[in-house]
């Protein structure tokens, strides 16, 4: 069987680097979105979900510090996509 000399030795493009890509938005998306208000919800959530009990200053110190990551990631995802396109 003869192949067209267009395909020969090409493979599908990857669909990896488009999937990293839409997960960097996406993962801190949905932590942010799904992250809980109040710190009295992550303590039960630790609790039940891990079986560790921590101090409400403690789970207020864990959700700021949670926002302030998932902010900065996706601050950073887009000021590295910006600077791709535009060098």
């Amino acid at each position: 069987m003869s192949t067209n000399r267009c395909c020969e030795g090409t493979t599908a493009p990857s669909q990896r680097p488009r999937f990293l890509a839409a997960a960097g938005y996406v993962v801190p998306a949905a932590v942010m979105a799904l992250l809980p208000k109040c710190p009295a919800c992550i303590v039960a959530y630790l609790a039940v979900g891990a079986g560790i009990g921590v101090t409400m200053s403690t789970a207020a110190t864990l959700r700021t510090m949670l926002l302030i990551l998932c902010v900065a990631s996706l601050v950073f995802i887009t000021a590295r996509r910006v600077r791709r396109r535009a060098g």
